[in-house]
């Protein structure tokens, strides 16, 4: 007998919050950024293998390297900025908590 566990739970679209969506907005900003960083530096590196030695090819791949690890170095200061505002403000962007205007 196979005794398979249940599957996932729905939660409903009422649980949905704008604090939420921005929350992971940010969150799969700052996924999608290291994904493109990562592939922008590999392409770099194979156009750099590649070139077999023209100047203006080895320009262009040292160039899109050196454009990739500035924009790494854009999003890890934005990753960074978040957490010090979490540490110093104790607002902890990645998990907002927007009250409703209830009652008003």
């Amino acid at each position: 007998m196979i005794n398979l566990a249940p599957g996932g739970q729905f939660s409903g679209l009422n649980s949905i919050t704008i604090a939420g969506i921005i929350s992971a907005v940010i969150i799969l900003v700052l996924i999608i950024a290291a994904l493109i960083f990562f592939f922008m530096l590999v392409l770099g590196g194979i156009r750099y293998i590649t070139s077999g030695g023209d100047k203006g090819q080895t320009e262009a791949a040292r160039g899109q390297i050196t454009a990739a690890l500035i924009g790494l170095t854009i999003v890890f200061a934005a990753w960074a900025i978040i957490n010090l505002i979490r540490l110093f403000f104790g607002i902890n962007i990645l998990q907002l908590n927007i009250p409703n205007a209830q009652g008003v």
